[in-house]
């Protein structure tokens, strides 16, 4: 009975970091994407999001890791909704049911307006717009009322 399973855990996401960092730097390195504007921040934000919905630990975002980013988001979707943004993503000459790191990341930073994409800067954008409300609620007041 093997009773580290947390730190193997943290092991296995440490060792996913560093494999997702080295696909991060190639990206830095490459010059097609040197007009990017703010790029280090850009793949540190994508990698984190990329990795909060790899469900299994692969390195690879399959069709239940979309289903859920998806449902957090608030846009649940059809099983042949996903399939049609997962071969948008992957590209339709390939026939994979999961996206990598450097699908997801070519989705993100390419020209092409994938849904998914789309869905993930609305709720980055949506992010930035919430004011964080502190203390208590404010009296309501029977002019509140509906």
């Amino acid at each position: 009975m093997n009773k580290q399973g947390g730190k193997a855990y943290g092991m296995l996401k440490s060792q996913q970091d560093d494999k997702l960092n080295s696909i991060n730097e190639m990206y830095l390195t490459d010059s097609k994407y040197a007009d990017v504007e703010d790029l280090q921040s850009k793949l540190e934000s994508f990698k984190h999001k990329y990795m909060e919905f790899d469900l299994n630990d692969q390195g690879e975002i399959d069709i239940m890791g979309l289903k859920r980013m998806l449902e957090k988001l608030g846009v649940a979707k059809t099983h042949l909704e996903l399939k049609k943004m997962m071969s948008e993503v992957v590209g339709d000459k390939e026939s994979r049911d999961t996206i990598s790191y450097t699908d997801f990341l070519n989705m993100m930073l390419g020209k092409r307006n994938a849904i998914l994409r789309l869905i993930l800067m609305y709720e980055e954008k949506a992010k930035e717009q919430e004011p964080k409300n502190t203390g208590p609620p404010p009296p309501k007041t029977f002019a509140d009322l509906p």
